[in-house]
């Protein structure tokens, strides 16, 4: 519902992809006055004709704004947003929050933590478990790490947004955290694929499978809705596919700096690649226990 804007608080969100877009749609209808940034303007379209301001740099975006919500593609994508030469941090930024709800490699996360303190800014990284329509409708969960004080500053902006709001620790803990909730996930569509793929191979019918598994134990809580998906009766995407290839990438690589076993997210990122290497790349990330369209591989990282 709509509500009287605070024009005391401006509140900045970088990067307009998918879950970008719905965040900012969100804090719209919560009565923020937004203002927006994109690489590519057109992608703004929709937030300007809903009410928000448009900024032309991610640099004028911090100079505009108190505190900013940034959600972008990946690593190299946040620090050119950050740290480039038009970038978020620099001395227009002392005073500001920066929210970082992307999913990147905690390491990142903490650098872009130590340069908004030289700014004199404060950042929470706060990445988010939840797709599209959970973000429209405020019902994400946010893994947040950052100091104590800024998590309380961060509160208010985080409850127009999460369902539920999880303080891991220190920077850098709620990109960590959000790495862990990825990789059984990802997993589980995977092994779902493979289970799939056996009874198929075996004579059974995918729809007969698909039905008994998601009454089952070996259900998860989002199985029923990607059960039309996965019988090729929607193509709707909540989350692509290539991304979770590229948070499997985070996965592993992380997993190697903190020498713990990775070989289910290996093979899980195998599969991963195979799939965006066959044109799937676009496709929800549920479609890598679809059918490929040429016969799937491993490929090498």
């Amino acid at each position: 519902m709509n509500k009287e804007k605070d024009d005391t608080v401006k509140t900045g969100v970088a990067g307009l992809g998918r879950m970008g877009s719905a965040m900012a749609l969100r804090l719209l209808d919560c009565g923020m006055n937004v203002m927006v940034w994109n690489r590519t303007r057109a992608a703004a379209e929709q937030l300007v004709a809903a009410g928000a301001e448009l900024a032309d740099t991610p640099r004028a975006l911090a100079a505009s704004c108190n505190q900013i919500v940034t959600m972008l593609r990946d690593d190299a994508a946040a620090e050119a947003v950050y740290t480039g030469p038009e970038g978020m941090l620099g001395r227009h930024a002392e005073g500001r929050l920066f929210v970082e709800m992307s999913t990147l490699r905690p390491t990142t996360v903490r650098a872009l933590h130590q340069r908004a303190a030289k700014c004199g800014a404060e950042m929470l990284d706060a990445p988010v478990s939840g797709t599209v329509a959970p973000a429209r409708t405020g019902q994400l969960v946010a893994l947040a790490g950052g100091t104590e004080a800024t998590f309380e500053r961060a509160k208010p902006l985080l409850n127009a947004l999460a369902r539920r709001i999880v303080y891991a620790g220190p920077a850098g803990q709620g990109a960590l955290l959000k790495l862990v909730v990825n990789l059984p996930l990802a997993v589980y569509w995977h092994s779902l694929g493979e289970a799939l793929a056996l009874g198929e191979a075996g004579g059974l019918q995918r729809e007969l499978m698909v039905e008994t598994i998601a009454d089952s134990s070996a259900a998860i809580a989002v199985l029923g809705l990607k059960k039309n998906l996965l019988l090729g009766r929607s193509s709707e995407v909540a989350f692509d596919l290539a991304s979770m290839q590229k948070d499997l990438r985070l996965i592993t690589d992380t997993a190697a700096a903190l020498a713990t076993d990775s070989s289910a997210a290996t093979a899980a990122l195998a599969a991963y690649s195979a799939a965006v290497e066959a044109g799937m790349g676009a496709a929800d990330a549920v479609s890598v226990a679809c059918p490929l369209p040429r016969k799937r591989r491993s490929l090498k990282r």
